[in-house]
């Protein structure tokens, strides 16, 4: 196939390694990593970046996109947008906060014709396990859902009830039948329950609801299920440090457990939250630095697997300054990379680790095996980084539909100066391509 792009850098992120290179690309897709000064096919354009860094795009497999049912939340036009923003080209959105939630075939369908022509990134879908759903979930998984997604405790929104024990099993049994994928949102009901009811403005207090003990309790009953019943299980956004010695026994044992945090576990601490201050109140919640330290200690040695957004953005009237009765999420798509990355480099990583966390191994964790690395024959999804520019967070300039941000004033290290996707490129110096996207289904 001729040659019709070459992107230059002289900092290339392949799995090899960094390297001066030029990538061809043809048809939307790698067709070679060349060297840096291999010469430009006639007919090609040449794209040379310097010493920028060129990345494979980011794949974040946990955003709530919200749409349809609550777009005033969020929605796919805004939320693919700040994710282009921040270098980000597939996303795989959560099932619940939109309306009606991912549980059937038909509610897919439903999602999907809303997303097909606001999507400015690739977009896959996570389906819903709840108590009274099991005959859906094959339907669900032929229909191209990436795997299930349930609670273990109150989800916050009425129409996606939280699985008990029994129930669990149930789903879990179903879903490993057809070789399935469960993901699961780790705390325990009656720890939470049995924790001290505070409200008000203090974050400490809010802290108190929601102890380590009860994502530590989940985890564990998680695990012995998941075992017993040979069961591939994913954990959503660990914040817990004292979770992490069950999670490397469990992987040393062979459970098929993969698991995640997400950059306001890595970069936010909870002595630094002011009161009052919802923003920055998630489930379960940004812990003290002392646990934030060991997670970046899990993610180093492999036990935490890769780092994704939970993107869960509210109206701003929602995030109130009671901590017991805000909405808990924080929006992070368009920061995640330059989050990550300002705080990744003090602790000596590099950017080939962010790299593996965010884009590989969530690549990995739902099979697209088209995306998350820049090598012949993948997808040819780009983000052009400068990392040492540095940038200070202003609410105004995000694309989320609702610029509230727990980053606001952070100044960050690493600006986005492009995103490519298929070859084409979507944003440039703030100005956004018509929307290109796809929606991706696990068979195809």
């Amino acid at each position: 196939m001729d040659v019709e792009l070459v992107l230059r850098s002289t900092r290339v992120i392949t799995p090899e390694g960094t390297r001066a290179a030029s990538v061809a690309v043809s048809g939307g897709k790698i067709t070679a990593v060349l060297a840096h000064d291999a010469g430009v096919p006639d007919g090609a354009r040449l794209e040379d970046f310097g010493d920028d860094v060129l990345l494979p795009g980011l794949v974040d497999t946990h955003v709530h996109v919200n749409d349809p049912g609550r777009t005033e939340w969020e929605g796919f036009w805004t939320a693919t947008r700040a994710a282009a923003a921040g270098g980000i080209t597939t996303l795989v959105d959560m099932p619940l906060n939109s309306l009606p939630p991912t549980t059937t075939a038909d509610n897919l369908r439903t999602k999907q014709d809303v997303a097909r022509t606001k999507a400015h990134i690739d977009v896959g879908f996570w389906g819903g396990a709840l108590p009274d759903n099991v005959r859906d979930l094959k339907p669900l998984h032929d229909a191209g859902v990436y795997g299930f997604k349930c609670f273990l405790s109150p989800s916050g929104v009425d129409e996606f009830p939280h699985l008990n024990q029994d129930q669990l099993a149930a789903s879990m049994a179903e879903i490993a039948g057809f070789g399935g994928l469960l993901i699961v949102h780790a705390e325990d009901p009656h720890e939470l329950d049995a924790a001290p009811h505070k409200s008000g403005p203090k974050y400490t207090d809010y802290l108190d609801t929601r102890p380590r003990v009860s994502e530590d309790v989940a985890i564990e009953g998680l695990i012995a299920q998941a075992k017993r019943l040979g069961a591939r299980i994913h954990v959503l956004h660990l914040s817990s440090s004292d979770a992490l010695p069950l999670i490397a026994a469990a992987k040393r044992e062979g459970v098929k457990l993969t698991v995640e945090t997400c950059p306001h576990y890595l970069t936010l601490t909870a002595e630094e939250v002011p009161d009052g201050a919802s923003e920055f109140k998630c489930c379960p919640p940004i812990r003290e630095a002392a646990n934030q330290d060991l997670l970046w200690a899990a993610l180093a040695d492999g036990t935490i697997d890769c780092v994704v957004t939970d993107h869960s953005p509210s109206t701003a009237d929602l995030k109130t300054d009671d901590f017991a009765t805000a909405w808990g999420g924080i929006s992070g798509l368009q920061l995640s990379l330059p989050a990550i990355w300002t705080e990744a480099r003090k602790r000596g990583h590099s950017l080939e680790d962010v790299v593996r966390w965010m884009s590989t191994r969530t690549s990995e964790l739902v099979g697209l095996d088209q995306k998350g690395a820049i090598e012949a024959g993948r997808d040819a999804d780009f983000a052009v980084l400068a990392p040492d520019e540095t940038f200070t967070v202003d609410p105004a300039e995000l694309q989320h539909r609702n610029r509230v941000t727990a980053y606001a004033g952070k100044t960050l290290s690493g600006v986005v100066k492009s995103t490519w996707l298929r070859g084409e490129r979507i944003l440039h110096g703030g100005e956004f391509s018509e929307p290109a996207g796809r929606l991706l289904e696990r068979n195809n």
